[in-house]
């Protein structure tokens, strides 16, 4: 099993002529497993609405040394667990969630688990307003997403 930088799974898709791992945790992370294995960085498209990899370079992730960006429309912004400004997001998400349900003190701590320890957490923001929670994973199955994401190629033996 292929895993990230944080020893969380890698997804591994087969193509026609290739072998693709995505799920990286950066850019960094990409590049070193590309060098490990003797593959090459791609830029993967799920555009469908469903778990369907496309070759592609629409994103321009490699040149701007991303490893993840999803568009969903102008109004949408998708903030990754790993850019800067997540933290100060969640942080201001839990801020309200609490006293919203009016917790003691000691629970706004337990509070915070949540969103550290969802799975590869990404801030949903529509309109400048907070949306939801979701995962890198689940962002592919958002209606009208059209994610990108850094992979490495493996040519297919």
């Amino acid at each position: 099993m292929e895993t990230n930088a944080y020893n969380q799974k890698l997804n591994r898709y087969v193509l026609a002529d290739q072998i693709v791992y995505t799920g990286f945790s950066s850019f960094k992370d990409a590049e070193d497993c590309a060098s490990k294995k003797g593959g090459t960085l791609v830029e993967v498209g799920f555009k469908d609405g469903n778990d369907n990899p496309q070759i592609t370079d629409e994103a321009g992730l490699i040149e701007k040394k991303l490893h993840y960006y999803v568009y969903a429309g102008d109004e949408y912004k998708f903030i990754h667990s790993s850019d800067p400004g997540f933290r100060k997001y969640a942080d201001e998400l839990q801020k309200i969630k609490s006293e919203m349900r009016q917790d003691a003190p000691d629970e706004r701590y337990l509070a915070n688990f949540e969103i550290e320890n969802a799975e590869d957490p990404i801030i949903v923001i529509k309109n400048d307003h907070f949306e939801s929670v979701t995962s890198r994973e689940r962002s592919k199955y958002l209606k009208h997403a059209e994610v990108y994401e850094l992979g490495v190629s493996l040519p297919k033996s």
